[in-house]
């Protein structure tokens, strides 16, 4: 609409002519809304609200006489309420740019006035401090120009060549290389043990890989001579088998021998020893009953004493037999030829003694002229028609 202003919102609009504004100020303050303006009668001008910023760098000499090198930046703005525009109008509306370069030079002569009652360690050390105590000092004055700080900052803090910072810092700097070097000492030492121990995982595991592996080939390789060594041992388990069977066969084969020559050596040898030991008791009983008849010739007694002595001599020859291990080979039969071989061995053994006692006798008293003969036993004739006695079956 013609004649209808409207500020930005960052803006302050200053009507002037007509009616004076707020305080007997030269012009009225319209903000957030939109005024009509009577043209040619009223005239318009606008105040930025927006921020602005003020770049101070000034050599301050501190409380010890080192000159130091202070860059500072402030941000500023003029104040939202209607005095601080007025303020602000009155002494900026025509160059809006003097706002910063005034605020500069407001905060220079502050901050000098503040490092000059400082140590350069406060300084350095508290910069907040510093920087609290300008915006203090110089809040009265900025609000008389209806401007207010919002922020100031202290940018860099610089000696020049009086190395006095350097100096200072360099306890610090050497506190802090050392404890970089022990990090850093501590980091290496910390790297090599990781490495070592991962050479000698590395190790252990090539150690192991090794031990399975020779525990591998080792394996195949008992395998690989079983497999080789089976059929010569198979053959040897045969061998061995068979020459086993061959030494049970051969000891067989000895016992078999060694019962053969008993019953064709040991067997008719004892026979013949015990046939032997007969034929001597019976010659002791003749020389003993010789030597009796002699003493009493008596051809009577003597015969009756053959006659009695005859079943106590087959009675010993049969006891000699019952404790000889004899082999009757044929029976029954060879039983009654050895049984009928002593009785003859015990009549040939009486009519020896006959024949002893007559050749002794002489002329003596008459012989008996027949045999004497037992009940149940005859002589058996020899081939060429003379009578013999049984032989022995031993």
């Amino acid at each position: 609409m013609f004649g209808y202003r409207v500020p930005a919102p960052d803006e302050a609009m200053l009507i002037s002519g007509g009616r004076r504004g707020l305080g007997g100020a030269p012009f009225r303050v319209v903000t957030g809304h939109g005024k009509f303006v009577l043209p040619v009668f009223r005239k318009t001008r606008f105040l930025t609200l927006s921020m602005c910023e003020s770049e101070v760098t000034e050599t301050c000499v501190t409380r010890q006489g080192i000159s130091l090198h202070v860059r500072a930046v402030i941000a500023f703005k003029v104040g939202n309420d209607t005095e601080s525009i007025i303020n602000a109008g009155q002494r900026f509306l025509s160059d809006q740019d003097q706002m910063s370069i005034l605020t500069g030079r407001i905060f220079a002569g502050h901050l000098r006035s503040i490092i000059g009652s400082m140590t350069v360690e406060e300084i350095v050390t508290e910069r907040q401090k510093l920087a609290a105590e300008v915006l203090d000092t110089s809040k009265l004055e900025m609000a008389k120009i209806g401007l207010i700080v919002d922020s100031l900052q202290i940018q860099s803090i610089d000696d020049g060549d009086t190395g006095y910072i350097d100096a200072m810092s360099a306890p610090h700097k050497a506190a802090i290389q050392r404890q970089a070097q022990i990090a850093q000492a501590q980091a290496t030492q910390a790297s090599v043990e990781a490495q070592q121990v991962a050479a000698r995982n590395q190790a252990e595991y090539a150690r192991q890989t090794a031990i399975v592996q020779a525990e591998y080939s080792a394996e195949v390789d008992r395998a690989q001579a079983q497999a080789a060594q089976a059929g010569p041992l198979a053959q040897a388990h045969a061998q061995q088998e068979v020459l086993a069977a061959q030494t049970e066969l051969a000891e067989r084969a000895a016992q078999l021998r060694q019962q053969q020559l008993v019953a064709e050596i040991v067997r008719p040898a004892e026979a013949e020893a015990e046939r032997i030991k007969v034929l001597a008791i019976a010659d002791a009983e003749r020389m003993k009953i010789q030597a009796e008849a002699a003493a009493s010739h008596d051809r009577v007694a003597l015969d009756r004493m053959l006659i009695d002595q005859l079943p106590l001599i087959v009675k010993e020859a049969a006891g000699g037999l019952a404790g000889a291990n004899v082999n009757v080979l044929n029976g029954a039969d060879g039983l009654g030829e050895i049984a009928a071989g002593l009785v003859a061995q015990g009549l040939t053994i009486l009519d020896s003694v006959r024949q002893n006692l007559s050749g002794q006798n002489g002329q003596g008293a008459e012989q008996p002229s027949g045999r004497l003969e037992l009940p149940g036993f005859s002589r058996p004739e020899k081939e060429d028609g003379t009578e013999g006695g049984p032989s022995s079956a031993g």
